[in-house]
């Protein structure tokens, strides 16, 4: 058998029967795929490279086609799909407000709200996400900022403030509660007493750090997690109450453990306590010491007693994906040569040991690169999948600068959303057809795509965005919000609309086609977390208050038995925000400070 090729994304021409949009797979021995047509990229301009075989007419037809399609997009078609992705939003999150709230999220099809699964708590798909808190309110704070609805978050913002409290016998995973609830409080406060209103003055009469006394409460309501634990890697779920269930489990993975330092290290830096950035970076520091001596690589399981790996999975997607991004982003933010050491190594490992294809993404013989999943002890390729959380890597690529293999990776993800209208949950490049086919509005592909389109501003980004946000609204839209898509292929649905949808992939998509939002235009710089929060890159996340006080300053220094008894900052110290006086002249360039 013999594979058929694919003219990923970026080669979307149709001139006649001879520049046919290659966008279905076929059969073949080898995982690769052989392009028909080579193809060049640019930071502002993609050509289109004469084959071997192809006659020059075609070739120049197949570029005037190109041209013609994609190297342009208007002012009025910008307005018209950034007014689309508003509409989106609001008829998913006025719904959310109309049917659900204060439940945590919107079931749009029988237009009603979902909590915790109170009857089957073994139900973790539903409960380790769902903690009876109004996620779905407090998870899209500051996407009402981003669309300019500043007294819809002032609402928005009394109504967590008067209605959520953490006080609740609901057991709920860390890193879910860390990324969704933590992380939203704090880009609320951070955003609401910005001196600098890059949103303009959006200050809240009476506002009383009410928000980031939340998150404190909430932070200090998983420390539990961390306790009683030999390798520093925190117990994967916590009940709000009582702490760690006692029939917990000791397993957890690296991205779980491993994606907590962004949220907890802001935290600590706000309030002028050590602890939660401690454990955090204890965990990620005890992961790092895991790898593979011979390939550099992590697994994707670990026992929390014992560091041994329970799973020796090596990939990009699911329980990996926000530990190399938290990486790179707790060091823009923070500071830390250590971050961005550990960073630098795994991506050296991630591109010695997980990517295949040849080397050049545009040029030479062989397949194009595709990142698979291997064994992180030998580099072997384990299975022949990959899932859709893997689309976030071309984003980080972009931050690092590697923008030519992130132009690459991300126009194979895309040939797969043209192919189904959607990214299925996992692909299998081997039978060229979904491994599991549901897509529940994730917004990794989107997310890519913005920052692409950021860093290069080449119009085919823009028309690449208008294709997924037209593909959600006709496949995924429902009587009262967006669906799950059950199949990718026949496009049946689920009954739940997670908060993510709102949070990020309306998000992304809106500020693709906002070349004027403030996040563009108002000099400050950002950096978005794994779910999509607004945090500023700002002087004092850079200056730690704590230095003399913590106990355990050295990274080699055991932990205290009990974290919760350790020694914290006295009460009145914890709310002040001072500047740094010097900071690295490396990160100073890198994020434009100097």
């Amino acid at each position: 058998m013999q594979w058929r090729s694919i003219v990923v994304g970026l080669l979307v021409l149709r001139v006649a029967l001879s520049c046919v949009l290659w966008l279905a797979f076929g059969l073949g021995p080898s995982w690769g795929f052989n392009f028909p047509i080579k193809f060049s990229f640019n930071l502002h301009k993609i050509e289109l490279l004469k084959n071997g075989d192809m006659a020059t007419s075609r070739t120049n037809a197949c570029r005037d086609e190109y041209d013609r399609k994609y190297s342009s997009f208007s002012d009025a078609l910008k307005i018209k799909m950034r007014g689309m992705a508003k509409d989106m939003f609001y008829f998913g999150y006025d719904n959310y407000m109309k049917y659900a709230f204060p439940e945590d999220e919107l079931n749009p099809i029988d237009c009603e709200g979902r909590g915790p699964d109170v009857l089957n708590p073994s139900n973790i798909n539903i409960n380790d996400v769902l903690g009876n808190y109004s996620l779905t309110l407090i998870d899209t704070l500051d996407t009402l900022l981003v669309l300019g609805n500043v007294s819809e978050f002032h609402r928005a913002v009394r109504l967590v403030i008067d209605t959520v409290s953490f006080d609740k016998d609901s057991t709920v995973q860390v890193f879910e509660a860390n990324i969704r609830i933590l992380g939203s409080l704090i880009s609320a406060h951070i955003l609401l007493t910005d001196p600098r209103h890059p949103f303009g003055d959006v200050g809240l009469e009476g506002y009383d750090d009410e928000l980031l006394r939340l998150a404190h409460d909430l932070a200090v309501r998983l420390l539990p997690a961390f306790e009683n634990t030999s390798t520093g890697i925190p117990y994967p779920r916590v009940n709000l109450k009582s702490g760690v269930p006692p029939d917990s489990i000791n397993e957890t993975c690296t991205a779980g453990a491993g994606s907590l330092l962004v949220e907890f290290g802001i935290l600590s830096r706000l309030i002028g306590d050590s602890t939660f950035e401690w454990v955090a970076r204890r965990a990620v520091r005890a992961l790092w010491s895991l790898r593979s001596n011979e390939t550099g690589l992590l697994g994707n399981v670990v026992n929390i007693q014992t560091g041994q790996w329970v799973g020796k999975q090596s990939g990009l997607g699911a329980g990996m994906d926000s530990f190399y991004e938290y990486l790179l982003k707790s060091y823009i933010l923070f500071g830390e040569k250590e971050d961005y050491r550990m960073f630098i190594a795994a991506y050296k490992s991630i591109q010695s040991h997980l990517r295949r294809g040849r080397e050049a993404c545009n040029e030479g013989e062989g397949d194009p690169p595709l990142y698979v999943n291997v064994n992180m002890f030998n580099g072997q390729i384990m299975n022949t999948w990959i899932d859709s959380l893997q689309a976030f890597f071309p984003g980080l690529q972009v931050l690092i600068g590697d923008v030519e293999n992130a132009i690459c990776l991300h126009a194979f993800y895309y040939a797969i959303w043209r192919r189904f209208g959607a990214l299925p949950e996992r692909y299998n490049w081997q039978l060229q057809a979904p491994d599991v086919h549901f897509y529940p509005l994730r917004p990794e592909l989107v997310e890519s795509t913005y920052l692409l389109y950021q860093a290069t501003k080449n119009p085919f980004y823009l028309h690449v965005g208008m294709h997924i946000l037209q593909s959600i609204e006709k496949d995924t839209k429902v009587k009262c919000g967006y669906a799950t898509l059950h199949h990718v292929v026949d496009k049946s649905k689920e009954d739940r609309m997670e908060s993510f949808f709102l949070s990020e992939t309306c998000k992304y998509l809106y500020l693709l086609f906002d070349e004027d939002n403030p996040l563009h235009k108002s000099g400050s710089r950002y950096i978005f977390t794994t779910e999509g929060h607004i945090v500023p890159i700002d002087l004092r996340f850079r200056e730690k208050t704590w230095e003399e006080q913590a106990p355990w300053k050295e990274a080699s220094k055991d932990p205290p038995a009990n974290i919760s008894n350790c020694e914290r900052i006295p009460e009145e110290r914890r709310f002040a925000l001072p500047l740094k006086s010097a900071y690295m002249r490396q990160i100073d360039h890198m994020v434009g400070l100097s």
